[in-house]
């Protein structure tokens, strides 16, 4: 099957391909723009590298969030639209899955967290399986940052994008995983993607949704002015 991922739930992001399993390319998208701007050339650059048309693609995988409300919206409304010009399939991932799916393999306990701002965190916990597979053992959840700092288990991995503004307060019964492994990317949707839809866990097109956990600042204010 030949994939089209797509990782947008930061500031930036990435795409890649697979085919038949296997890791074609990925894209950094350049994060000195915004992946409104950069995305759709991404997607462009991508299929030429890999001299895919866009009717090649079988499948569209795509990070759902949490994140950021304007990269995750870019990011499911351009999988959902590319998905239904093509007749592709569509599989959504959760970003706390796919940055888990990068620690280390013998991490036995993930802890995954997001920087949602106002000293909150998104937040998930992932458990290897015997087969080797991190499964989420807990929902994800937005929570104040000091209370999962203290809420994290003896001998746990900690990952994620909030490492780079909680990295020094973790307690010393975790474990940081290295740097390089922080942020997801659209290889690891990818790959989560293709073993989901081998268990025939397609989504469906029409009600695949961003994942944002809270309203957006700006539907707030808007709130606050109505009241």
């Amino acid at each position: 099957m030949r994939i089209l991922a797509i990782e947008t739930s930061g500031t930036s992001g990435s795409v890649a391909s697979f085919d038949a399993g296997s890791l074609l390319t990925q894209i950094e998208l350049d994060p000195a723009g915004r992946s409104a701007r950069t995305l759709a050339p991404g997607i462009r650059e991508l299929l030429r590298q890999v001299a895919w048309t866009p009717r090649d693609v079988q499948l569209v995988a795509v990070a759902v969030g949490p994140g950021s409300f304007t990269g995750l919206r870019l990011g499911v409304m351009t999988a959902k639209a590319f998905a239904y010009a093509v007749g592709a399939q569509v599989v959504g991932i959760g970003t706390l899955e796919a940055i888990a799916a990068r620690s280390p393999a013998e991490a036995l306990l993930v802890a995954t967290a997001i920087d949602a701002q106002r000293g909150e965190v998104y937040a998930g916990l992932f458990s290897r399986d015997q087969a080797g597979q991190l499964i989420a053992a807990s929902d994800v959840r937005i929570v104040e940052s000091a209370t999962w700092l203290a809420g994290l288990p003896p001998g746990v991995v900690v990952t994620g994008p909030a490492l780079v503004k909680f990295a020094e307060q973790v307690p010393p019964q975790a474990t940081v995983a290295p740097h390089s492994c922080w942020s997801p990317d659209a290889a690891a949707v990818g790959r989560l993607a293709a073993a989901r839809i081998q268990r025939g866990m397609a989504d469906d097109l029409w009600s695949l949704a961003p994942l944002y956990l809270r309203r957006s600042a700006a539907e707030e204010k808007l709130e606050a002015r109505s009241t």
